[in-house]
C-alpha cells in the first residue's frame, strides 16, 4: 500500500509549480480513505443524508445541496409504478462529485427501470407509455423547459434536413414528435420513413431525456438530463437489459437509501469484467476530446479523474481534485452555459433568469481574467448577451463565436496544468489503443 503522505508531498510539490492551491488535510484524509483497503464492500451509504454509491464516489459527495438535486429529480424522475415499475435514481458526473467540482457543467441524472412485465414486447410498451408520460407532462413549468429526447435506434440510414444519419443511431426527439408520436425521416433516395414511438420502444438504446431547469432557490439555468438504464425482468426473475447491456454503478450517488433493494438486485447482474469495460469507454471518450476536432480539456481531465482513482493513481488523481477546485475552472462552466442558454430562450424561458444568468457569467470571467483575454472574452459575452435577448438574426454565430472563445480559454488553462505533471503528460502520450481493455 501506498504512503499517503509521500503521495501528498508529489502533489503539493506539482501545484506548487503551477500556482495551484491545495488543502493538504483534505487531501490527506482522501488519499488516506482511498488508500483503505478493510472496506468490506464496495457500497457506501450516508444513513443521514438518505443517500448511497460506490465507496469511491461516496468520498466526493456533499448533502450541502442535497434538497436542491432532489427538487430537480422529482422532475425528471421516472415514477414508480407498484408491480410494474421500479426505480432507482441517482447523480451522475459532476453532480456526483459535489465536494470538488465547485464549477460543474451541467446537472446529470441516471436512473436505473426495470419493468416488471410477461414478455419482452409488453415491458416495451410499458417503457414506451412511462417515458412519453413523463415528458408530456413535463413539457413546462416556472422553473423548468423539456427540450428534447433520445429514445430508439434509426432502422435504416437516411437524411433529416442536411443531416445525413446512420442505421442504429440515437433516435432525437423534439416535443412535437413525443406529442405525436412519430418521427418521419427519408432514406437516401428519398423515401419517406415512418418511425411510431411504439416502434422505437422495441430497440430502444441509450435513453436520454433534456431539460433546462432553474435552480430552486438562487434560480440559476442549468442542463438537467436523465439517462435510463431500462431492464426488463420476466416472470422467472431473469432481468434482461432493454439496450442490451446492464450499466455498472462506479460513478453515481443515489438520492433514495429506499431504492436500495433494486439497487442490489440489478447491480448482482452488472458483469464482472464491468470495470474493464467502463475504463475502455472512459479511454474512449479522452481519446475524442483530444482530438483537435473535438478538443475539450476539461472534459479529458473530468475523465481522467474517473479513471485514475479506480486504477489506484491516487496521487494523481487527488492533483485533479484541487484543479477543479481553482477559480480558473470557472470557464469550464461558462463554456457550457452558453448552450444553455441560448437553449432556454428558445424555449421561452423567463428572459430575467436568461439575462442574471448571462450577466453573472461575465462577472466571472472578470474575476479570473486580466489584460487583452479579460477584454475579448468580455466584450464576447457582453455582445451574445444582446444577441440572445433581442433574438437577434446574428444569434447562433454569437453563440459559436463566445463558445469557441471561452472553451479555448478553457483548453488552454487544463493543457497547462495536465501537461505540467510529468505523469499525467505521459499517461495521455500513451493512451490505450480503440478498444484496449485493462
Amino acid at each position: 500500500m501506498s504512503d499517503p503522505t509521500a503521495e501528498l508531498s508529489r502533489i503539493i510539490e506539482s501545484a506548487r509549480r503551477l500556482g495551484v492551491e491545495v488543502d493538504e488535510a483534505e487531501a490527506l484524509a482522501w488519499l488516506s480513505a482511498m488508500a483503505d483497503d478493510a472496506a468490506t464492500t464496495d457500497i457506501a451509504v450516508d444513513q443521514r443524508a438518505g443517500v448511497f454509491g460506490h465507496r469511491i464516489s461516496m468520498l466526493d459527495f456533499s448533502a450541502a445541496d442535497l434538497d436542491h438535486f432532489r427538487a430537480i429529480g422529482a422532475i425528471v424522475e421516472i415514477p414508480d409504478r407498484p408491480g410494474v415499475i421500479e426505480t432507482a435514481l441517482a447523480l451522475s458526473g459532476s453532480a456526483a462529485q459535489s465536494k470538488i467540482q465547485t464549477h460543474p457543467g451541467d446537472c446529470d441524472y441516471f436512473e436505473r427501470m426495470n419493468i416488471l412485465a410477461p414478455t419482452r414486447e409488453q415491458a416495451c410498451a410499458v417503457l414506451a407509455d412511462a417515458i412519453q408520460d413523463k415528458i408530456l407532462t413535463t413539457l413546462r413549468g416556472p422553473r423548468f423547459r423539456f427540450t428534447g429526447a433520445r429514445f430508439g435506434q434509426y432502422p435504416i440510414g437516411g437524411v433529416i434536413g442536411t443531416t445525413s444519419i446512420a442505421a442504429g443511431s440515437s433516435m432525437q426527439w423534439t416535443q412535437d414528435e413525443v406529442r405525436a408520436g412519430r418521427k418521419e425521416y427519408s432514406d437516401h433516395v428519398g423515401q419517406p420513413i415512418l418511425v411510431t414511438w411504439q416502434d422505437a420502444a422495441q430497440d430502444p438504446g441509450w435513453v436520454k431525456l433534456d431539460w433546462v431547469v432553474a435552480h430552486p432557490s438562487s434560480g440559476g439555468l442549468a442542463y438537467a438530463t436523465n439517462v435510463i438504464d431500462v431492464t426488463w425482468e420476466a416472470p422467472d426473475g431473469t432481468i434482461t437489459p432493454l439496450d442490451g447491456q446492464l450499466d455498472p454503478y462506479f460513478q453515481e450517488v443515489y438520492l433514495d437509501a429506499a431504492s436500495i433493494p433494486i439497487f442490489s438486485k440489478l447491480a448482482r447482474e452488472v458483469a464482472g469484467d464491468a470495470l474493464d469495460d467502463y475504463l475502455a469507454a472512459l479511454h474512449g471518450e479522452i481519446r475524442k476530446y483530444v482530438d483537435p476536432g473535438h478538443e475539450n480539456y476539461g472534459k479529458v481531465a473530468k475523465r481522467l479523474y474517473n479513471v485514475f482513482r479506480l486504477t489506484g493513481r491516487h496521487a494523481d488523481a487527488a492533483y485533479l481534485r484541487e484543479l477543479f477546485d481553482e477559480s480558473g475552472a470557472v470557464l469550464y462552466q461558462v463554456a457550457s452555459l452558453i448552450g444553455t442558454l441560448d437553449e432556454a430562450r428558445s424555449f421561452d424561458f423567463d428572459r430575467s433568469r436568461i439575462a442574471t444568468q448571462l450577466d453573472q457569467m461575465v462577472l466571472s470571467v472578470v474575476a479570473v481574467l486580466d489584460g487583452p483575454r479579460e477584454l475579448e472574452v468580455v466584450a464576447s459575452l457582453l455582445s451574445l448577451r444582446a444577441a440572445i435577448l433581442d433574438d437577434a438574426p446574428d444569434r447562433q454565430s454569437k453563440v459559436a463565436q463566445a463558445t469557441d472563445e471561452t472553451l479555448r480559454l478553457t483548453n488552454a488553462f487544463f493543457v497547462e496544468r495536465l501537461m505540467a505533471v510529468g505523469s499525467i503528460a505521459a499517461y495521455l502520450d500513451q493512451l490505450p489503443p480503440p478498444d484496449a481493455r485493462p
